[in-house]
């Protein structure tokens, strides 16, 4: 499991770092306004919340990037959100966010469940988790 504590001081030139965090049902958070739309919008549909506080710098991050936009084609009764810590500072800094990646699952805006690295088989079962307890819709 890996996670990033700060900017390496090296990577100053991020040009070859740019990783693709969007997309598949990711939606990348850029304000304050999106995050409370989106939340607002989750809890409406009964949504759970899966937050993905990343950096482009962050190798970890990096490498957990493919398999969060996998995981929100699998499961799509979950909102997955990926919010920059360096385009969001204050906000980040707001939910305490201490290593990236930090995955935060919420239900109805509210912490549920919380995990902290880049740890594929420990969040995957923390989205099962969640994906059972949103009410499935019987045809």
């Amino acid at each position: 499991m890996g996670h990033c504590l700060t900017k390496n001081q090296q990577d100053k030139d991020e040009s070859d770092h740019h990783v693709d965090f969007a997309g598949a049902n990711v939606t990348v958070i850029t304000t304050k306004e999106s995050w409370d739309q989106k939340l607002s919008e989750a809890s409406r549909d009964g949504k759970i919340v899966v937050v993905n506080f990343s950096a482009t710098w962050c190798g970890p991050c990096r490498m957990m990037a493919p398999f969060y936009r996998e995981l929100s084609e699998k499961y799509p009764s979950l909102m997955f959100l990926v919010v920059d810590v360096d385009e969001l500072i204050d906000f980040s800094t707001s939910w305490d966010i201490k290593a990236t990646p930090t995955f935060f699952f919420l239900k109805d805006g509210q912490q549920v469940d919380k995990l902290v690295g880049a740890n594929k088989p420990e969040l995957q079962k923390k989205i099962i988790a969640a994906s059972d307890l949103v009410p499935h819709v019987q045809n």
